[in-house]
């Protein structure tokens, strides 16, 4: 194998390897029922990023697919087209199953890690949502609005594990 084709298969597993790690501060969540994470999930508040830029109305479902991985299906309104988009991809436990991190994929191989910090135990209602570092995080609910305690619940636990909650967008919902 040449230097280059030695160089490129590195870069391209370190980078794929990458985005599968999540923030030093953040634990993912133990004891996590996918069964009971299924459904539909509504963005309440996001750090900005490109793919979700302009986009409101937010939601995101979860079912299973027949390899036993998760169905990943986003939609949103483009206020910029004015017309709703959607993306699917797929989700698989990076460990065991009772573990809240996930990997996604939207543009296969690509995957990015999908890790759930924080989750109402009791009937999962609310899921804080991060990725491989700090300027991936997401608030996620089972309705279109919160209360405003849960909405400072948030802020407080994502500032004290380092994230930037002062950029944080809050979703509109119709």
């Amino acid at each position: 194998m040449s230097w280059r084709r030695a160089f490129i298969a590195w870069l391209t597993i370190t980078l794929l390897a990458g985005c599968l790690g999540y923030p030093n501060k953040v634990e993912p969540v133990k004891g996590f029922d996918l069964e009971k994470y299924l459904g539909k999930w509504y963005e309440i508040a996001r750090l900005d990023h490109s793919f979700e830029r302009n986009l409101e109305q937010i939601s995101a479902e979860y079912s299973v697919r027949e390899d036993g991985g998760v169905r990943v299906k986003n939609r949103g309104f483009s206020i910029k087209e004015n017309k709703w988009e959607e993306i699917v991809g797929k989700a698989y436990f990076v460990n065991q199953p009772d573990e809240g991190y996930l990997k996604v994929s939207f543009f296969w191989p690509f995957y990015g890690s999908y890790v759930i910090f924080e989750l109402d135990n009791n009937d999962y209602q609310y899921a804080f949502v991060t990725g491989p570092n700090e300027s991936y995080l997401w608030f996620l609910s089972r309705t279109p609005t919160v209360p405003y305690g849960l909405k400072e619940k948030f802020q407080k636990r994502a500032k004290a594990l380092g994230f930037k909650t002062e950029e944080l967008i809050w979703v509109k919902h119709k």
